[in-house]
């Protein structure tokens, strides 16, 4: 399906023919240029980008690279392809016809679920947008401007569904998803691990592989929805996650890569007096990122992520893959459970406990990119293993929430961990550390002495490609 850019909001929805929805998107497009000017990256909105466009969404060939200015960013709707006599399937709906509208009853679940993920992409983009002026080579600033366009265009998406099928209340959310900002005491973003700061890149990987991929296991579950355009429009969201979850992993990647080559050329394992960031620094980041991250998918028992499935609104990751009912009555899921100072496996209702299945899918996907960094360390001959921490550990949401546990699953007295969690999370000291490599690289080709240089370029060209003109 290609993509009409004559439009003043480029789509494949037809925009041209509702007239009522092509004025009300019409008058909210200049203030999303206003939020995007004051609170988008900040000092490059008149640089030449090397970016990418989506010109259709086929599987393949849906993109187009070229330079341009991101204020000039076509931002618009695209939805996935409409699958002929798709179904509902799952929950008490199951094998119904597909919903093109919203079921009233529904109505306030499923505007709630398309608000509190329309709310994340702008929040990141916030988040983000002074990072422009320490970045490790021009590669990454590319990358960096690449997911804010398009945390901007997963905004547009949402905006479409609440203006499209939600009415004036549809039109005052999309109103407030522009009034909320990262991190504001007065008016916070909803979650809260879009209000924490991203000061520097070593964070910014963290969070492109941690909470975008987080990112990535709500959209697919949303993208199981019986309300079909919310399906189609998260379909080829999803297309696009995949590129901000690569530059995690791959950033992450290349610092554990020069870190190593540090160790080696200095036998060293304390990196500071060279430049680099040591592993052990590395994993407290990971500890920080990853545990803000679970907490994203809620309470371990939840009626709401009952209700949402069982109402045919959101699924589980690839729910058509799982070999059950779909319906889920009288089915239970293993549970880890606080049982005094241990942790224990129960069987809990499969419906209160689709946060926690699909919590467990996440970890799993986490750790591939974890021992891929560790197939690094080993083959640079360094005795050393990066882990993820306890489920458990550093948690403000459901179970384990306000409990004393280290990394590796021990629960511990609140003196010890008052006195032991700077060993763990990064402390005053590491975040200044971190901050002072952060001087600007831009020069193409060049790389920040604390990162490697990538294994490949984008879209064919070479890694000295001048990926931005500065």
């Amino acid at each position: 399906m290609a993509i009409d850019y004559a439009d003043r909001i480029p789509n494949n929805v037809g925009l041209s023919d509702n007239r009522r929805l092509q004025r009300a998107l019409e008058s909210w497009q200049p203030k999303f240029h206003d939020w995007w000017l004051e609170m988008g990256p900040e000092g490059f909105q008149a640089n030449e980008i090397y970016l990418r466009t989506a010109v259709s969404v086929d599987v393949d060939g849906w993109a187009h690279f070229d330079y341009l200015k991101m204020p000039e960013y076509r931002w618009g709707i695209f939805l996935a392809e409409p699958e002929a006599g798709r179904t509902v399937n799952f929950g008490q709906h199951k094998g119904e016809a597909a919903w093109q509208e919203v079921p009233g009853e529904y109505r306030g679940m499923l505007r709630r679920i398309i608000v509190t993920q329309g709310d994340t992409e702008p929040a990141s983009v916030e988040q983000q947008r002074q990072l422009g002026w320490t970045c490790p080579s021009l590669y990454d600033l590319r990358n960096l401007f690449q997911v804010n366009v398009e945390e901007g265009r997963h905004l547009w998406a949402m905006v479409y569904l609440l203006d499209a099928h939600f009415g004036r209340d549809g039109r005052e959310e999309a109103e407030a998803l522009l009034m909320r900002r990262s991190g504001d005491r007065d008016r916070p973003r909803i979650l809260g691990a879009f209000n924490e700061e991203t000061p520097d890149w070593l964070s910014f990987y963290m969070f492109t592989y941690f909470t975008d991929r987080d990112g990535r296991f709500q959209l697919a579950s949303l993208a199981e929805s019986g309300f079909d355009p919310l399906s189609r429009t998260c379909r080829f969201m999803l297309t696009e996650e995949a590129h901000h979850m690569f530059v995690g992993e791959t950033g992450i990647g290349r610092v554990v890569r020069r870190s190593c080559e540090l160790m080696n050329g200095h036998d060293t394992d304390d990196l500071r007096a060279c430049g680099g960031i040591d592993l052990a620094l590395l994993q407290k980041y990971i500890n920080f990122h990853f545990s803000v991250s679970l907490d994203l998918f809620g309470g371990e028992l939840s009626t709401n992520a009952a209700n949402y499935f069982t109402s045919g609104l959101k699924g589980r990751f690839r729910e058509t893959q799982i070999d059950d009912d779909h319906v889920l009555s009288n089915d239970t899921y293993r549970v880890i459970e606080p049982d005094g100072g241990e942790f224990v496996g129960a069987d809990a209702p499969a419906l209160t406990s689709l946060n926690e299945r699909l919590r467990d899918a996440y970890i799993a996907d986490c750790q591939r990119g974890v021992d891929r960094w560790n197939k690094v360390i080993a083959q640079q001959g360094i005795d050393f293993e990066l882990r993820l921490p306890h489920r458990a550990f550093h948690r403000a949401i459901g179970l384990f929430a306000g409990m004393h546990v280290s990394p590796d699953g021990q629960t511990v007295p609140e003196a010890e961990w008052a006195e032991r969690a700077g060993d763990w999370l990064p402390n005053d000291d590491d975040r200044t550390y971190v901050s002072s490599l952060m001087e600007p690289v831009t020069r193409p080709g060049s790389m920040a002495n604390w990162i490697a240089a990538p294994a490949r370029g984008i879209n064919g060209r070479p890694v000295e490609f001048e990926y931005v003109r500065l």
